[in-house]
């Protein structure tokens, strides 16, 4: 909002994958985005998600559109970029939110599980940054984002797949900053390294964010760095940042 309490004029789109429970991560982004002006595409596996974060966003003043896809499959990510293109607008920012946890003992690990982790963590993160990427590149401009966790950085059980999943991911990040970046693209990677305070976390341990809410990341104060990362001038871009409460141990 402008201070006359207008709505920000419009600046094109952001398209997020990755959107969940109201709560996440990936609705804060797309609710952060959608406070500066930017048209927010939510996508994620779960329809009926997705129009609950919309319908926040449009209540909240902002432009939303929920268009469920799975991002390990290609023909879903096409579908959406094109839609975008053709009927949305001018993309400005794309988010990597999605991910899947696969956690076991190494033992127990199936081959289904570790081919599960790579094809939503790192396949879907290649498909959908290499289409964003397509829809940016003719006006050399736009930021792609992912966000990455402890696991990006070492592996340890019972987080093997994921962990592999997550550092292949952010290879990915790697890659395309330096090929992308001279071509007026930011591409930035965000280590989350501790647990967020959404859905999955209260229900995994529920009293540990009432007993000791500054041990959890929180998803507003996250998509608040975002979208600085979105809005950082080109002469000082960050490739890879590093997010943890401040009693997080590293």
């Amino acid at each position: 909002m402008t201070a006359s309490g207008k709505p920000k004029p419009n600046l094109g789109v952001v398209w997020i994958a990755g959107v969940g429970a109201s709560a996440g991560l990936g609705a804060a982004v797309a609710r952060r985005f959608a406070r500066e002006g930017l048209r927010a595409v939510l996508t994620g596996r779960t329809t009926a998600r997705l129009e609950q974060v919309a319908s926040e966003i449009h209540d909240a003043g902002g432009t939303a559109y929920a268009m469920p896809g799975d991002v390990g499959e290609e023909r879903d990510i096409l579908a959406i970029a094109k839609k975008i293109a053709d009927d949305i607008g001018p993309l400005e920012a794309a988010v990597f939110n999605a991910a899947t946890a696969v956690w076991a003992p190494s033992l127990e690990l199936t081959v289904e599980d570790f081919q599960t982790a790579l094809r939503i963590n790192t396949l879907g993160g290649f498909i959908f940054g290499r289409e964003a990427v397509r829809v940016m590149a003719p006006y050399e401009r736009g930021s792609l984002l992912y966000t990455g966790a402890t696991a990006s950085l070492r592996g340890k059980p019972p987080f093997t797949a994921f962990a592999a999943a997550k550092a292949g991911l952010r290879s990915i990040s790697q890659s395309f900053a330096r090929e992308f970046g001279p071509r007026g693209i930011h591409v930035a990677h965000v280590v989350i390294d501790g647990a967020i305070d959404g859905e999955r976390a209260r229900k995994r341990d529920p009293k540990r964010a009432e007993l000791s809410p500054d041990s959890l990341l929180h998803p507003d104060e996250i998509a608040d760095v975002y979208w600085h990362l979105h809005t950082q001038p080109r002469s000082t871009w960050t490739q890879e940042i590093d997010l943890r409460p401040f009693k997080e141990t590293f």
